[in-house]
């Protein structure tokens, strides 16, 4: 049974998704907030992806393995398209997010709390072995069919909509309709090669073709007054 809910993750609930999900082969996209994880917290940025309508799935600090999740896998998010910085104006923001949130049977967004600039491969990751499990859970392959995402400030390659419909992971530079520059130049290798095995943190099994989704609620983290939330 796979949980639409990652096990071990704090629900912070958004209040707004993008919507349901079109179809297609699954895929998993990696984007940077922006933000120095020895200053901000998963908590902070949370609450300020959710006040301004651009939440990922996950919320995930790689140096102390603190993951928030903001949504269920199973409904679209709303970060794809539109500004990855934390810091960006909210008077500032597009209308709204672009139509690639909703395309694959899973479009799970990661927001990684770092920096292109630093990729945030070169720190622990701590958490990780739980974040692929999950995704493993899923049965979204670990490829890479756009390969590694540019370095900070060199050109990207086209975003190729062939590419996009394999399926597999992605950096957020690598997705169609989309103006990321994140994450920057991963280790795509050191990212999702690892022996899950190893310091597996889940408990529930590998899901089958055919096995059922769990749905059930998870306990909220109540946000009272998202227009007071501070980075």
């Amino acid at each position: 049974m796979a949980d639409a809910w990652m096990p071990g993750a704090r629900c912070i609930r958004a209040q707004t998704d993008g919507g349901q999900l079109g179809g297609g082969a699954p895929r998993v996209v990696w984007l940077t907030l922006g933000a120095d994880p020895r200053v901000i917290s998963v908590w902070s940025a949370a609450q300020r992806l959710n006040q301004e309508n651009r939440s990922p799935h996950l919320v995930w600090d790689p140096l102390t393995g603190d993951i928030a999740q903001l949504l269920p896998i199973v409904r679209a998010g709303c970060a794809l398209g539109m500004p990855e910085y934390l810091d960006y104006a909210p008077d500032r923001l597009p209308p709204g997010s672009a139509g690639v949130n909703r395309e694959g049977r899973l479009c799970v967004q990661i927001g990684v709390l770092g920096s292109p600039r630093e990729p945030f491969t070169s720190f622990q990751m701590i958490g990780l072995a739980a974040i692929l499990g999950w995704l493993d859970s899923w049965q979204i392959p670990r490829r890479w069919p756009a390969g590694q995402p540019a370095p900070f400030r060199q050109l990207t390659r086209p975003r190729s909509r062939a590419l996009w419909a394999r399926g597999g992971h992605y950096g957020a530079s690598q997705v169609p309709e989309c103006d990321n520059l994140g994450p920057g130049g991963i280790d795509i290798d050191h990212l999702t090669q690892l022996e899950v095995g190893i310091a597996r943190e889940l408990t529930e099994p590998a899901r089958t073709n055919g096995a059922r989704i769990r749905l059930g609620a998870r306990p909220t983290h109540e946000i009272p007054d998202l227009r007071a939330a501070a980075v």
